[in-house]
């Protein structure tokens, strides 16, 4: 029987060798057809890129700018390399505003009262309005061949695209059955309008008022009115608007990394205030000294009665429900009038907030207390109409000496004890002319209330809530002082050298 098998084995060969050579040849067609298929795709994005190509000219630049002098630095050198990057190009220059330029209105900031103006003046000879914030880095090539891939002529939304895990309370649990479907801008990686977009919203707000009283996402209500309850656009997602560098095609990134402005801050040049009450000194006191207290130079806890084992202080105010207008005006008579009288900086929080007092020291370091200062997260109330921006008070409320030694002089004040303190504030310091300066870094929620995509960009310097929460584990998983809060700074100082 073996005989027959060797022969079978030497008749298989030929058919072996036609065998790898029909292979070898489909494997070659392949090839060649994969080829073809990536130069038509080239070819076919070639073409698109010519049938929309646009200019720098066409495109208006919108940095998100602030009045603040630092603020101004930062918007101001973003401009500088947009028109450097421009130039090199030898194109004709784009147009490249700052936001707090703009207009005196107190509502700028939120951009859609500024669409109108947008239409007229830049629809005739502009493609595109892009915004990005002071931090937002630009590859000019990349935006353009970025942009080239969108039809000018058609209504377009463009971003990074960001989405909530879980229904939240700072966008009123909106899609709350799924609140992954619904998408919005990251800011920070840049987001663009076709002014097609801008000529229609446009002329909606010219026949409709904006109905929010209350600004407190940004972005997140952008897209809801861009989206108009499903019978506007939604935000189309653009891979090349990136926070973090992942590749050669990112046309956006973003720093994030905390400011530093020379050194920071002394802990002792930060007076906290720790506004509380008799039924949580028990369970919220504890944590704040097992968490940030220890952290600050100058703290006291002010309570509605006197409990020397922690101990707190009362300023004679009786507690309220809701709103502590009277307690927090208080403490800003105390601050300003007695024992602090050569401590710079006041920071005003809840027992239930989370912050980190070194990573304010670094921020502090980029403002200047001899201005009148009134820091942290921003919101707005009936913007639309005129109102007013304050500090939300969960995240903290930080004052230079100055701002208030100049709402005291005045005589604004809270018109009832239980008055909501940070919109009372918000008013006063609008009427006396001094701006809130808006740091996204101070949070008036928990972690879990924001896309994890948009945190991963942040140092941030509080939190605010324990509820559902365990406040320790989220202190020290977010706030606590450690290796990378040093590294960060390390590579801070490095880029600083470079530039």
């Amino acid at each position: 029987m073996r005989p027959p098998a060797r022969r079978g084995r030497r008749l298989a060969l030929p058919a072996l060798l036609s065998l790898l050579t029909c292979s070898l040849a489909f494997a070659l067609v392949s090839e060649d057809v994969k080829k073809e298929a990536k130069q038509s795709k080239n070819l076919e994005k070639s073409d698109i890129s010519k049938k929309n190509d646009i200019d720098l000219k066409e495109i208006v630049f919108v940095i998100q700018s602030q009045s603040n002098s630092f603020h101004v630095k930062k918007a101001e050198q973003l401009k500088q390399s947009i028109l450097k990057q421009s130039a090199d190009l030898t194109q004709e220059m784009p147009t490249v505003l700052l936001l707090h330029q703009l207009a005196q209105q107190e509502g700028a900031w939120t951009i859609l009262p500024l669409l109108p103006h947008f239409s007229v003046m830049y629809s005739r000879n502009s493609s595109w309005i892009f915004f990005c914030e002071e931090e937002t880095r630009i590859q000019i090539v990349q935006l353009l061949e970025t942009l080239r891939r969108y039809d000018p002529s058609k209504e377009w939304f463009l971003g990074k695209a960001l989405y909530d895990e879980e229904s939240t309370i700072i966008h009123h649990y909106a899609f709350s059955e799924n609140p992954t479907v619904f998408k919005y801008p990251d800011l920070a990686a840049g987001w663009a309008l076709s002014i097609p977009l801008v000529n229609k919203l446009t002329k909606r707000l010219k026949s409709e008022s904006l109905k929010s009283d209350f600004t407190i996402d940004l972005k997140h209500e952008i897209a809801l009115y861009i989206w108009d309850g499903g019978d506007g656009l939604p935000l189309t997602p653009v891979p090349e608007f990136c926070t973090d560098v992942v590749g050669s095609s990112c046309a956006t990134s973003f720093q994030s990394s905390l400011p530093l402005c020379g050194n920071p801050v002394k802990k002792e040049d930060i007076f906290v205030a720790v506004k509380t009450c008799k039924k949580f000194h028990g369970d919220r006191i504890p944590i704040v000294k097992q968490t940030w207290a220890g952290q600050a130079g100058h703290l006291e806890y002010y309570s509605d009665y006197t409990d020397s084992s922690i101990p707190t202080v009362d300023l004679g105010i009786p507690n309220t429900d809701r709103g502590h207008c009277g307690k927090t005006f208080a403490i800003l008579e105390r601050f300003l009038n007695h024992s602090h009288d050569k401590i710079p900086w006041l920071v005003i929080v809840d027992d239930d907030t989370l912050i980190s007092i070194s990573r304010l020291r670094h921020l502090l370091s980029c403002y200047d207390a001899r201005e009148p200062m009134f820091l942290g997260e921003r919101y707005g109330y009936g913007l639309g109409t005129g109102g007013y921006s304050y500090v939300t008070g969960g995240g903290g409320m930080v004052f230079s000496r100055e701002a208030i030694r100049r709402l005291l002089t005045s005589k604004c004040r809270c018109y009832s004890n239980d008055a909501p303190d940070d919109m009372v504030l918000g008013m006063c310091f609008s009427g006396l002319g001094i701006p809130v300066t808006h740091s996204p870094l101070f949070h008036q929620a928990r972690p879990v209330d924001y896309p994890k995509d948009y945190l991963s960009h942040q140092v941030p310097v509080s939190f605010h809530k324990h509820w559902n929460i365990d406040p320790v584990k989220v202190y020290f998983t977010w706030l606590a002082p450690g290796e990378q809060d040093r590294a960060r700074q390390q590579r801070r100082r490095g880029l600083q050298e470079e530039l």
